[in-house]
């Protein structure tokens, strides 16, 4: 019974997601974050867990 109570929260914050991300707003936001995250990708820096 827990599980379906899960499965039916995560359905519904799902879809709560799917209708945030069509606004066009959010949709710039988004393509601003990623476009942050291929730089860091590409601009190298230290790697992961190689800090010294």
């Amino acid at each position: 019974m827990p599980g379906m109570f899960r499965k039916l929260i995560a359905s519904g914050v799902a879809a709560k997601l799917v209708q945030e991300a069509r606004k066009p707003q959010n949709q710039e936001k988004a393509k601003q974050l990623f476009a942050q995250l291929q730089q860091k990708r590409k601009g190298g820096g230290t790697p992961r867990g190689h800090a010294r």
